[in-house]
């Protein structure tokens, strides 16, 4: 049951953190600082979250990727920067949770996160990629106003819930790989314009 709370929380953190990793980062970090979330003991290694300089740090990435995902077209290209960045900071994030395991384990774990934040990464890139094609701008403010509310709140709950964050999480990669394949196989039948 262990093995399983220290996986549904880094996994659950990993999902919002490929949306916004500095709001995720933020968020988790406050919460511990003020008391609002009690880290079970399988992932206390996240303390390090509420110090002073990651939340500083966090705060001030939170505040200017609040405002570059805000406008048409700069989010995408925020998001096209953050293709790396995120899957990172999740690895990261799960390698600090995860340090004191089999160094196996700690690879394994820290894979899978890294992969989980790409997968919602590509998602939450891929939409606003859609919702840009758009001329009025109201559309992909509403949609990131949506990822913010939904990261501060999953964040929060993929710490206080890690057993339901991880049926989230493979809720989400099932639906993604079915997504996916039906997007492929669209793209594929779709005539190629010959000139």
């Amino acid at each position: 049951m262990e093995a399983l709370t220290l996986l549904g929380g880094v996994t659950g953190i990993a999902l919002f953190a490929g949306i916004r990793l500095y709001a995720t980062v933020l968020t988790v970090g406050l919460c511990l600082r003020y008391g609002l979330l009690i880290l079970p003991p399988e992932l206390s290694s996240l303390s390090v979250l509420s110090h002073p300089h990651v939340l500083a740090v966090a705060g001030f990435c939170t505040a200017v990727e609040f405002l570059a995902d805000k406008v048409p077209w700069l989010d995408s290209l925020w998001d096209a920067v953050h293709a790396f960045v995120r899957p990172a900071g999740a690895a990261l994030i799960a390698f600090a949770a995860v340090g004191r395991l089999d160094p196996a384990v700690e690879v394994a774990v820290v894979l899978l996160c890294g992969g989980v934040a790409f997968f919602s990464h590509a998602a939450k890139a891929g939409t606003r990629l859609l919702v840009n094609q758009s001329p009025e701008p109201f559309s992909n403010l509403l949609l990131s106003f949506i990822e913010d509310g939904l990261v501060v709140g999953g964040s929060y709950f993929a710490v206080a819930h890690p057993l339901a964050a991880l049926s989230l999480v493979v809720f989400f990669l099932v639906l993604f790989a079915i997504l996916a394949r039906r997007i492929l196989r669209r793209l594929r039948k779709k005539p190629s314009l010959k000139s």
